[in-house]
């Protein structure tokens, strides 16, 4: 008897999951040259425990100049926003200071709104919401859990309301130039004309400031980034040896990025079973794990234009470490076609 089935989501729980992406992807890194493993597998639930630890120590900055930011900024900010209803959608579904104070002062103002994150992780979503239904009843939470931009779409697809997107913390630093331009256009293209965008950047400023915030005394950046190979070893059948490896932290003077790196000190092969091979590492060979790209306020402005956006102002804390940056998405409409009569009277369109 012959026929076809449509594989639904139901139907593929148990086919290519989150662990086989991650096999992949450091078989990709781990198999290239120079090799490299991809930041965004940091964060699992120990990588995100060290990362709360790092926002809190004193050489990192970011997120006090940030927090100092929407704290004095947040009537500003909130003037955008001041004359009809609209979503609040953030990209990334934690439970920060940084947001709630702009919640809980939009609240204040009685703005008519509604707070959407937007997150791929079910566990993270539901303790989101959780938290928040205990710290501010007042406010009206409706998470959505999907890809960012699948997530947009279809919010933009079913809401009249305005939106203003906001993607805090200094994350757009870790796209390459390439990357960049692709997340802020698909952005872009999710969105509505006059929709709005308040975009964190981390700022350029002191070489010897930048590497003390990616080697801090107390180790715990040092830990954040052996955890990756914790992680492999975990979840993959991975056998490193981390005591065979260390964290190094370095400004790269040409690209205008922190980079960080995870460095064999000797000669070694090591195997993980869930990829079913070995990686052989040489001595002072580094891995690649993380890029920063720092900014100036002129590198905003032109990333912004050339991606469809429109910057209304930037807002800095009062080092001019961090700016927060509010965009509003310009889609002009189609210039009216000219008929212009050539010299024989034939209709020329331009």
């Amino acid at each position: 008897m012959s026929g076809y089935k449509v594989l639904h989501d139901s139907d593929t729980q148990d086919s290519f999951g989150h662990r086989d992406a991650f096999a992949l992807d450091v078989l990709n890194g781990l198999s290239a040259q120079p090799k490299s493993l991809l930041s965004k597998y940091f964060y699992d639930t120990i990588g995100s425990r060290l990362f709360q630890r790092i926002t809190e120590l004193e050489e990192y900055y970011p997120t006090r100049s940030e927090l100092e930011i929407l704290q004095t900024n947040k009537t500003e900010i909130a003037r955008y926003v001041d004359y009809g209803s609209f979503n609040l959608v953030e990209l990334g579904a934690g439970f920060s200071e940084k947001t709630t104070t702009l919640l809980k002062h939009f609240i204040d103002m009685g703005l008519d709104f509604q707070y959407v994150p937007i997150d791929i992780s079910e566990s993270a979503m539901k303790s989101l919401v959780d938290t928040l239904e205990r710290r501010i009843p007042a406010l009206q939470v409706n998470g959505i859990i999907s890809d960012y931009f699948t997530g947009m779409k279809w919010l933009n697809n079913r809401s009249g309301r305005k939106n203003l997107v906001m993607f805090l913390g200094s994350s757009i630093g870790n796209f390459s130039n390439a990357e960049v331009g692709k997340f802020l256009r698909s952005v872009w293209s999710c969105l509505k004309h006059d929709d709005l965008m308040l975009i964190g950047f981390d700022l350029k400023k002191g070489i010897d400031m930048l590497i003390r915030a990616y080697n801090d005394k107390e180790g715990v950046t040092r830990d954040f980034n052996l955890n990756l190979l914790n992680r492999i070893n975990r979840e993959l059948g991975g056998q490193f040896d981390l005591s065979t490896f260390r964290h190094f932290g370095t400004y790269n003077v040409f690209s205008g990025a922190m980079e960080s790196y995870l460095i064999s000190l000797q000669k070694q092969s090591v195997f993980i079973e869930k990829i079913g091979r070995a990686f052989e590492f040489e001595p002072w060979e580094p891995i690649h794990t993380e890029f920063s790209q720092k900014y100036l306020a002129s590198d905003i402005d032109a990333m912004a234009k050339a991606n469809g956006f429109e910057v209304f102002e930037h807002f800095f804390d009062s080092k001019y470490y961090f700016a927060d940056s509010m965009w509003r998405v310009h889609k002009p409409t189609k210039p009216a076609t000219k008929h212009i009569p050539d010299r024989k009277g034939v209709t020329l369109v331009h």
